[in-house]
């Protein structure tokens, strides 16, 4: 098992988080739930901010990837520990907003912003909007000068970094839906239209090569290449960038098969890409520009789990035997996307060595309905109760009412003591938008 100090078997044997014993959460809040260390979220968010001040002069700032993991109570916690975010929509801009987060702290991005997206953007005066297409600058011009702003903004490039990840989270090579290539001049060609725009103001540039990324060096060559395609901006427009994003994209530990980073070993993926920066802009007469990263899953990745709940179990003969449990892909598509793996220990018997290998079932009615095909546990009974491990990003964020499901409710612990974030749902929420028209069969 993981031993993050998130985690810990007690004397029960049962399995802790943030000092909440799992079979007393299930009991609480029943299952299937979804439960955040909120010590290890805070943990994450200072490690990177204070990183950038110690090592960067504090000319910079750490934007929460907010679609890890999206509710008020986590804006409000990355406001509370003086850090920014980026947001991917207008439900994620709505949502840091309606906690009073500053806005000169938000940066919205995404491929296709849609218009009412832009306005509520403009119309909040947040710090900055990453621009990914022609229309999007034009709209975006047009939209700030009907405001008689002036807006700042920064342009999405791919450095052409092939970071070693799934080929569905690899976002910076030339075949992208995101960006703009620095190789073929489309980034530098993107840079001079957007400098043409009266009420659009470039501070710089912006890439992100991609998740779960354990490879320092892809880092670094990332920052390597932006800098390098600045200094070409630089030379061929006289615009010299005062600010650039470089991204997040830092794996986390899901099995044994990754990296088992301490939490200050993210110290160093952030101490060599700032390492890199300085030296490039210092080799290419370039200032220093204020940084911005942005990491999310390494933020509250590792902070979460599930718990779930046994029920039926089948076991094939010579094949498989399957563990089923009351949630699945609805509140955990990543399998079904990815093959993503994890790990999951038997919460209400932690200490019990692992006997059988087993594949743990959703109850969704699909094939695929899977949380994973290879666990190692005890031998498991209905009733028992199942924890799989470093579920706090993508997994609320992507889940939905497939099968008209609930989407489990979100606890926060500290000390012991777990409170909601996010309430269950009810049958009522299912049908509150469900409209029978008057005229149906008439």
């Amino acid at each position: 098992m993981n031993t993050r100090d998130t985690l810990k078997i007690n004397a029960a044997g049962h399995l802790e988080i943030g000092g909440a014993d799992c079979t007393e959460l299930a009991k609480e809040f029943q299952t299937p739930l979804y439960v955040f260390d909120e010590a290890y979220i805070r943990k994450m968010m200072a490690l990177y901010r204070d990183t950038i001040n110690e090592e960067y002069d504090g000319h910079g700032l750490v934007l929460y990837a907010s679609k890890a993991f999206s509710c008020k109570a986590m804006y409000e916690i990355a406001k509370q520990e003086g850090i920014g975010v980026d947001v991917v929509s207008g439900g994620e801009l709505y949502t840091a907003l309606s906690v009073g987060f500053p806005a000169e702290k938000i940066y919205l991005h995404g491929n296709n912003k849609l218009p009412y997206e832009r306005r509520e953007a403009l119309d909040a005066k947040i710090g900055g909007i990453v621009v990914d297409a022609y229309t999007e600058a034009d709209a975006l011009d047009l939209e700030a000068q009907e405001r008689g702003m002036v807006q700042d903004v920064l342009i999405r490039v791919n450095p052409g970094v092939e970071a070693h990840t799934h080929a569905f989270v690899q976002t910076a090579t030339p075949d992208s839906k995101f960006g703009f290539s620095a190789a073929d001049g489309a980034a530098l060609a993107m840079t001079r239209h957007v400098l043409s725009k009266k009420h659009l103001r470039l501070r710089g540039f912006h890439c992100h090569i991609g998740s779960q990324i354990f490879e320092k060096q892809s880092f670094v060559l990332a920052a390597e290449k932006m800098c390098a395609f600045m200094e070409k901006v630089k030379a061929e427009t006289g615009f010299e960038a005062d600010t650039l994003d470089l991204g997040g994209g830092f794996g986390i530990w899901y099995t044994d098969e990754d990296a088992k980073l301490p939490v200050d070993g993210y110290k160093g993926y952030l101490s060599a890409l700032i390492s890199a920066l300085k030296c490039e802009c210092a080799a290419r007469g370039l200032k220093k520009p204020y940084l911005l990263i942005e990491p999310g899953r390494s933020i509250v990745g590792e902070a979460g789990i599930t718990l779930y709940t046994v029920g039926a179990i089948k076991e094939i003969p010579g094949i498989r035997k399957y563990l089923a449990v009351d949630g699945g892909m609805f509140d955990n598509p990543r399998y079904c996307l990815y093959q993503s793996k994890y790990t999951a220990v038997l919460a209400n018997r932690a200490s019990d060595q692992p006997t059988e290998r087993v594949a743990i079932a959703g109850k969704c009615c699909e094939s695929g309905d899977l949380i994973g095909l290879d666990f190692n546990l005890p031998k498991a009974k209905e009733g028992d109760l199942i924890a799989v491990l470093s579920t706090g990003a993508y997994n609320y964020s992507m889940a939905s009412n497939y099968n008209r499901n609930l989407i489990p409710p979100a606890v926060l612990v500290k000390d012991g003591k777990a409170r909601y974030i996010v309430r269950p749902q009810s049958y009522e929420d299912l049908v509150r938008n469900d409209v029978v028209p008057e005229d149906l069969g008439k």
